[in-house]
This record gives C-alpha cells, sequence and structure tokens, in this order.
C-alpha cells in the first residue's frame, strides 16, 4: 500500500513545521509532499530500478504512459532526463540534476525547467521544476521501504503541480515499479 502524506496548512494559516518521515529535514506543511511504499524487493535492487535508464523506463510515470529517451547520470553534477508520453500522445519532458547519491540508500534531485513541453507540465513528469526530490531506500527484511519527499519552492508551485497530477501519479508509478520488481 502507498501511503502518502500530503501535508496541509493549518486552519489557522500559520506556518507548521514538522519532522520528515525516515529524514533529517522538517517537513512544511505548505510546500512538502511525501509518498511512501514498500517494494517486493531489496534496496540494491530497487535503487537500479532507480539508476539504470532501461529499468527505468519499465514503470516511471502514471498508468498508460510511456518513456523514451532516458538519460541518467548518477553522479553529483549529473543528469536525469526522459521524456514521458501520456495517452493521448502529449510528450512531458522530465529533467533534473543529482545533488546528492548515496548507493544504495539515498538520491537527491532537483529538477529543472524543461524548455521542450508540449503543453507544459507543473510537475515536470516526476521531478517539478525548481523542486528537490529525496528518495530514501530502507531495507524492511527482504523489501525496501521507499520514501519519495518533494519540496516545492512554493506553495503555489505545490498547488499547480498536484493539479497536474503529481499526488496521484507517484502512487501508479509505484504499483508500476512493484509489478516490475515482482517479476
Amino acid at each position: 500500500m502507498t501511503r502518502i502524506v500530503a501535508v496541509s496548512p493549518a486552519l489557522s494559516g500559520r506556518k507548521e513545521q514538522r519532522q520528515a518521515p525516515d529524514s533529517s529535514a522538517s517537513l512544511n506543511v505548505e510546500t512538502d509532499l511525501v509518498v511512501t511504499r514498500v517494494l517486493p524487493a531489496p534496496p540494491a535492487l530497487v535503487w537500479r530500478a532507480w539508476t539504470e535508464p532501461e529499468r527505468v523506463t519499465a514503470w516511471w510515470g502514471p498508468d498508460g504512459c510511456s518513456v523514451s529517451d532516458c538519460e541518467i547520470e548518477v553522479r553529483v553534477g549529473g543528469v536525469f532526463r526522459l521524456k514521458l508520453s501520456a495517452p493521448d500522445g502529449t510528450v512531458y519532458p522530465c529533467a533534473g540534476v543529482f545533488r546528492e547519491v548515496e548507493a544504495p540508500k539515498r538520491l537527491v534531485l532537483e529538477g529543472t525547467a524543461a524548455t521542450t513541453a508540449v503543453g507544459g507540465s507543473a510537475c515536470g513528469a516526476g521531478l517539478p521544476p525548481g523542486a528537490v526530490v529525496t528518495v530514501l531506500f530502507q531495507a524492511a527484511g527482504d523489501q525496501t521501504r521507499l520514501t519519495l519527499h518533494t519540496r516545492f519552492p512554493s506553495a503555489a508551485a505545490r498547488r499547480v503541480a498536484e493539479a497536474s497530477g503529481y499526488k496521484e501519479g507517484w502512487p501508479q508509478s509505484f504499483d508500476r515499479l512493484a509489478g516490475e520488481l515482482a517479476t
């Protein structure tokens, strides 16, 4: 089961900080979104599913989407790029830069503006422009607890990305990833 911590602003409108699950960073209720999932494989295999282009193309994106032109350079400063094709034929580029790499425990990516977007998407096909996405791979017996923590550059950026399907897209992607890992 996928767990989403869609931290909502307090009713009073004040900014709240909460401890991020399995991370040393605090959650900002206006800008952060956390998705967790236990996957049927050890961390080393889940890590490979995130860092090898041929594996990423098998699962990345919501149901009905496909991936092409995947380029991954797993090193600090390296690129993460792909094109996500929606069922209607719209192509959404995904672009980011690795800020931290700690195999097989932690990846930190920063979404960069994809200038070739057809129709544009605030969710960046998984890496929203300007957002920092931290992926944690934690052993849970012979499985992996995967935590994806997205910190958007602003509350407005988070709202727009969610309206573009960011919040629904990751659980669907994780379902596809779990299926790939189970085979």
